[in-house]
């Protein structure tokens, strides 16, 4: 049975009023289930952030309504909702917030003081050690990396062992280089941890990696939630596609619940999911493609355009008959000395992998 810990009901966010307005949030449900990696995912600008703020208790929402168990967060008295978050919640921003006259430990360890509580040194010598930390405690904020003052701020946060962690963006102040790195150390941290997570982030790869749900948002409203794996292989609409990575998006006309016809073309398409009616284009990933033969099931004849080598693969560019659509091809390599591919005549995607979308606006 789902434990449902956190969740909105409703919620709408507007800045500002009359014309000049900024619908943020409008009218979003979204349940969070306990012990689960969750990734709210989405553009700039779509409502990430507000929304994770909102469920933070942070930024009380124009109407509807936040509960945490059961409990409307925003009717709480101001002093009770300050220590609910000092206590139940852990927050990561994008920028660390170490305050530079303390040293390390001393920042890590504000959380518990502020609300006056003893330190439990053995599971901060435990998480310190963890995150590498243990011989940079008596250092100055300024006195660290990147990287390390990352670790620093996460520490902090699991230093007072919330239910519930919350990461705005905690990677995009870090060079591709680091990112990686403390995202695996993350990664581990969220293996290890017993309660739930929530992950704002526009990275649709960081999220897949760390998030087994994920919720997509866009220009204030949820387009599709569910299990990460669930809402990549079939997101449901044409934005949400787009936003897990989706190049190739293709005009369409059902003809039946598994078929559809390519606009222009007089090609069809066979699907294993149903065609759901208000489809008007099915999304291909680019990775699914492969060279066939002409007349072969779901044969899309091609011509190529350009090709661009990546480290670990290629990717083909490849013009369709109408003279206007593109197609990506994307080729993976299993060595660097990968030769280009051959350009085929034809490319296909098996049925499992072709996505009916509908056109939310």
């Amino acid at each position: 049975m789902r434990e449902i810990v956190l969740e909105a009901r409703a919620v709408t966010r507007t800045y500002g009023t009359g014309t000049g307005a900024t619908h943020a949030l409008r009218g979003v449900d979204v349940e969070i289930e306990q012990g689960r990696f969750t990734a709210i995912i989405g553009a700039s600008g779509c409502g990430k952030s507000t929304l994770l703020q909102a469920l933070g208790g942070l930024d009380a929402p124009t109407s509807g309504k936040v509960l945490l168990e059961g409990q409307d967060l925003y009717a709480l008295p101001d002093a009770a909702l300050a220590r609910l978050r000092r206590t139940r919640l852990g927050f990561v921003f994008q920028a660390f917030h170490l305050l530079p006259e303390y040293t390390v430990r001393d920042n890590i360890l504000l959380p518990l003081l502020l609300d006056k509580r003893e330190p439990d040194e053995e599971y901060l010598a435990l998480l310190t050690r963890q995150l590498g930390l243990t011989a940079l405690l008596q250092r100055q904020p300024t006195q660290l990396s990147g990287g390390q003052q990352q670790r620093a701020a996460l520490a902090r946060i699991l230093v007072g062992k919330p239910r519930i962690l919350m990461l705005d963006e905690p990677f995009s102040a870090l060079d591709s280089y680091l990112r990686e790195e403390v995202e695996g150390e993350v990664g581990s941290l969220l293996a290890n941890f017993a309660g739930t997570a929530l992950l704002v982030t526009h990275n649709r790869d960081e999220a897949y990696r760390l998030c087994k749900e994920m919720i997509v948002l866009n220009e204030g409203q949820v387009l599709c939630a569910g299990t990460t794996k669930a809402v990549f292989a079939d997101p449901q609409s044409i934005a949400a596609a787009r936003l897990t990575g989706c190049k190739n998006i293709l005009p369409c006309t059902p003809l039946d619940s598994r078929t559809v016809r390519l606009d222009g073309w007089g090609t069809t398409l066979r699907l294993t999911l149903p065609v759901p009616a208000g489809c008007t284009a099915v999304g291909i990933r680019a990775h699914d493609f492969a060279p066939c033969a002409p007349g072969a099931e779901n044969a899309l004849p091609v011509e190529l355009l350009s090709a661009s080598e990546n480290p670990f693969d290629w990717n083909l560019i490849f013009q369709l008959p109408d003279g206007t659509t593109r197609l990506w091809w994307k080729v993976s390599k299993t060595t660097l000395s990968v030769a280009e591919p051959d350009a085929p005549a034809c490319l296909s995607a098996p049925p499992e992998c072709i996505m009916a979308l509908v056109d939310h606006k």
